[in-house]
């Protein structure tokens, strides 16, 4: 199979001491390509290193709602520059989360808002990260021209999600389908249209089940693959050709790795 994961911080620490075997192991079991989203401005020129050595890995430069307190507006003109230097596949890790309690949702709207005008300047999709804030989200996106994405970990209604679909969205499942008690995700891995999904392990954090307490890795993603196809009727390389295909519709895998 040819499986992408359109989502895993394979460039964090928890990596380093053995990145090559992980994507030697992903190789083998048919992981071709994998997207490395930023988080915060100084991480980024590591991701970009990691990147350029690898041609499975692609990265994407953003600023993670959830390490506002380490951002501040002047990295908006970095990530401006960093997209023009070095073509990113894409804009992110960005959004909002109104699931933390503690940060300030007003600058996380002006940082994500100034992300999303980068990206539509420079047209490139963007990877989300949304919690408890979808109608947010939304509605700062019907603001733009923004040429479509990823809502990664997708955890909102049908409603919502038909919303992000028609905006050019792609929604990302993972490990959790593959705990018998996530009940809603699985509803919504059923009703959503094939076209509509990518896999992705958000690597190395939100483990499938039987990798609990553990790190999670984008060797796995045959896993979540396989919990995706216990929802479905459709066969399990139908829908792993389908989700590739999904992931370039919205990727531009021709762009350089940087």
């Amino acid at each position: 199979m040819n499986l992408i994961d359109t989502h895993a911080h394979i460039d964090v620490s928890a990596f380093d001491a053995d990145r090559g075997t992980v994507l030697e192991q992903c190789r083998q079991t048919g992981i071709s390509r994998i997207i490395v989203p930023g988080i915060m401005a100084d991480t980024w020129d590591k991701l970009r290193e990691i990147c350029a050595s690898s041609p499975a890995l692609y990265a994407s430069f953003g600023l993670h709602p959830v390490y506002l307190e380490q951002h501040n507006l002047d990295d908006i003109d970095r990530l401006a520059e960093y997209v023009k230097q070095y073509r990113p596949i894409a804009v992110g890790e960005i959004g909002l989360d109104f699931y933390c309690q503690t940060l300030d949702q007003n600058r996380q709207q002006t940082l994500f808002e100034a992300q999303l005008a980068v990206a539509t300047n420079a047209a490139l999709p963007v990877l989300l990260h949304v919690r408890k804030s979808h109608d947010a989200v939304l509605a700062c996106l019907r603001k733009t021209t923004i040429t479509g994405g990823i809502c990664h970990a997708f955890n909102g209604s049908l409603q919502q999600a038909h919303q992000y679909i028609d905006l050019g969205f792609k929604l990302g499942f993972g490990g959790m389908l593959s705990f018998e008690r996530s009940h809603k995700l699985h509803r919504l891995a059923q009703q959503l249209p094939l076209e509509a999904i990518v896999l992705e392990t958000d690597a190395p954090d939100m483990a499938g089940a039987g990798h609990q307490g553990q790190r999670n890795s984008p060797e796995y993603l045959p896993e979540y693959l396989q919990a995706l196809a216990k929802l479905r009727t459709e066969d399990i390389r139908k829908i792993a050709a389908q989700t590739t295909a999904n992931a370039e519709a919205v990727l531009d895998f021709s762009r350089t790795n940087t």
